[in-house]
């Protein structure tokens, strides 16, 4: 799926996943890209299944959380001279088979990042959760100056230019927001997105994120970006001026 001068790998990080983690892995694996996985410290079977893959494997000692596994593995796919990753969690969420549909929407869409935005079945999300995703990509919008959907998945492609920010000052969930905001208003870079299914099945370990300690972050952090740029207006106006790129092959794009 690779081509020269474009070159992708997919970046899993993971914590404590061993139920999902060698069937994602695995899908991942099976698209013929290279993966690299980066361990926040597991403390379960995690390590163990992984070190049986054919993937660049990567292990913090200790938990540091979600942005410092993505900033590390950041690196590393620049080291190995990846133009750009595909992020997938490692909970089983995100699915494998989604990939080559962002792909194209990031060849159609070049500077672009390009989300898996849980746009179908989205009955399926809790409605706190719901309600405070649809807030979240209000404030991320406006911060960026660019409207966007579903600003809280973890499934999305990074090229190169948003790599770059790797060493970004934000930590844990924060940092995915911090990557949106500072790719639109310092890289030039446009946000698109691909529909992919809402899965909030049973058999997902509790989430890593909390949704009270982990808003109150992301909130603080998006008003401060909203504020340090300056022109709050027309920043607002920017975001809510048109309707989210949304790019699916079967359906035609706008």
């Amino acid at each position: 799926m690779n081509a020269p001068g474009n070159r992708w790998c997919v970046l899993i990080p993971c914590l404590n996943e061993e139920a999902a983690i060698e069937e994602v892995v695995g899908s991942a694996i099976a698209l013929g890209a290279p993966v690299i996985v980066v361990d926040d410290g597991s403390d379960d079977r995690t390590p163990e299944l992984l070190a049986r893959l054919p993937v660049t494997l990567l292990r913090h000692q200790q938990r540091r959380g979600k942005g410092e596994a993505l900033r590390t593995g950041f690196r590393e796919a620049l080291r190995q001279g990846f133009d750009a990753v595909v992020t997938m969690d490692g909970d089983g969420q995100h699915l494998a088979s989604d990939v080559p549909r962002i792909v194209a929407a990031a060849q159609r869409y070049p500077r672009h990042i390009v989300i898996g935005a849980r746009l179908i079945d989205k009955a399926q999300q809790p409605k706190a959760r719901r309600l405070a995703n649809a807030f979240a990509d209000w404030g991320i919008s406006w911060a960026c100056a660019q409207p966007v959907a579903d600003t809280q998945s973890g499934q999305r492609w990074y090229p190169r230019a948003a790599l770059d920010l790797a060493d970004l000052p934000a930590e844990n969930f924060v940092f995915e927001a911090a990557i949106l905001i500072a790719a639109s208003r310092e890289k030039g870079l446009g946000v698109a997105s691909v529909p992919i299914a809402s899965r909030y099945q049973d058999e997902f370990r509790l989430s890593h994120f909390n949704p009270v300690r982990d808003v109150v972050r992301i909130t603080s952090y998006t008003v401060g970006r909203v504020l340090h740029y300056g022109d709050v207006w027309n920043s607002y106006r920017r975001s809510r001026a048109s309707q989210p790129i949304v790019f699916d092959t079967a359906a035609p794009a706008r």
